[in-house]
């Protein structure tokens, strides 16, 4: 019986392809590298020469799920209200700049209000223009907020009509103020006015973990961690763009990456370095977080929300690397976007950047600060882990585990305080 010379040549073809189709298999995640060079980069990146330890199918799952990924429990004791003397006055104070400075500045007057046996009042919320003022109620459920005050704090939701407020003492505190520091600059004024107006500053972002400060440490746990919840409106408005986002992500299973970025921040001088002659990089721009996200393994397709307020034209180098990039105009709500969105709230929108960074499966700060701080915290709480801090890699790819946030690698965050 002949050979057909037809036959031999297509099973010579099928088992070369099948041979390719192996190697393809295995190597089906360099597809969606770009193999030119990445913009903004000095050099042209050889991937075909390079080593892909950090972005193989295997290490692309750490990407998304860190060691530590399961949720902690609370574990600070609720101090009782017997421990204080009770006294008559009452301490008021503003929340202000958005949710990361509120779990801040509420801390910090429950601290104080407590160490006087004071009253605290319920605060308002200022926006950064002049008049911008809402309601406590407005963004935060005051009800889980006072009951989670109960046994810790007295709290009321305005001060008596006959107290005016033009005429109560203010008084300045570090942000994370200490025991001593009431007794010698706030007490003194408060014994002898009555009444105080507090004010928090920010000398440091500092949200490390500090030596045991007992019953003050459980009580800024609490404040920070336990009696800010969104107000219904606003946590369904929230939850629905999460959950665009993760329809947007069913390439990586409903996964996506949110990154802090707001174009406005990045001429300001603290994303200028330091003053000591040697430049600290604080913050990225678009296209430094478009290289590093790739050269640590993030795939073409993965989604990326980013907390600019509307799509600036600098986005454009992250969107050309990874084309499902979104800011929230793109992903609110139609029916809510006049309300949110066209009437320029930027508290509210501060509050949805805020939340979605703490519910995205990872966080990448290209700003720091203490959104990223506090960002931090709560995610610590709630298990998510996987916050990645951005540097400038000089290799075509690297290890996603290098570049794990020092809050997490390290355990050093105030969380770690408040959570087990």
């Amino acid at each position: 019986m002949g050979v057909d010379l037809r036959q031999v040549v297509a099973g010579i073809l099928t088992i070369t392809m099948f041979v390719m189709l192996i190697h393809m298999i295995k190597r089906d995640h360099f597809d969606a590298v770009v193999q030119d060079k990445f913009p903004g980069a000095t050099n042209d990146v050889d991937f075909e020469n390079s080593n892909f330890e950090g972005t193989n199918v295997g290490k692309t799952i750490g990407l998304w799920k860190g060691d530590g990924a399961d949720k902690l429990k609370p574990c600070w004791a609720k101090p009782s209200g017997d421990d204080v003397e009770q006294t008559e006055g009452f301490v008021i104070f503003s929340l202000t700049n958005g949710p990361e400075y509120h779990m801040s500045q509420i801390a910090d007057a429950v601290i104080v209000a407590r160490s006087l046996g004071a009253t605290l009042v319920i605060p308002d919320i200022r926006g950064s223009q002049p008049g911008d003022k809402r309601n406590f109620e407005d963004i935060y459920d005051v009800d889980v907020f006072t009951k989670s005050m109960g046994g810790v704090v007295r709290v009321v939701k305005d001060l008596p009509d006959n107290i005016s407020k033009n005429k109560i003492a203010a008084v300045k505190i570090p942000n994370r103020v200490t025991e001593g520091y009431i007794v010698t600059h706030v007490e003194p004024i408060y014994r002898s006015k009555g009444n105080i107006r507090l004010a928090t500053y920010f000398p440091s972002v500092n949200m490390r973990k500090a030596g045991k400060n007992g019953n003050t440490d459980s009580i800024a746990c609490l404040a920070m961690y336990g009696s800010l919840e969104l107000q219904p409106e606003i946590k369904d408005l929230v939850d629905s763009m999460v959950e665009r986002l993760r329809t947007l992500s069913r390439k990586t299973d409903g996964q996506f990456v949110a990154v802090d970025l707001r174009v406005e921040m990045l001429d300001k001088k603290g994303c200028q370095g330091s003053d000591n002659g040697e430049k600290e990089k604080s913050c990225y721009n678009a296209q430094e977080i478009a290289m590093f996200l790739r050269k640590i393994g993030f795939q073409k397709d993965t989604t990326i929300y980013v907390t600019e307020s509307k799509w600036d034209d600098s986005l454009d180098s992250l969107k050309d690397m990874f084309p499902k990039t979104y800011t929230k105009e793109a992903i609110i709500p139609a029916d809510k976007k006049t309300k949110f969105q066209d009437s320029q709230d930027s508290e509210l929108e501060k509050v949805i950047d805020f939340y979605i960074s703490s519910e995205s499966d990872v966080f990448v700060p290209a700003i720091s600060g203490l959104l990223y701080a506090n960002v931090a915290g709560k995610r610590i709480g709630n298990g998510k882990t996987q916050i990645f801090v951005p540097a400038e890699i000089q290799d075509s790819s690297a290890s996603a585990s290098n570049f794990v946030s020092p809050y997490i690698s390290k355990k050093n965050h105030f969380a770690y305080s408040c959570y087990c």
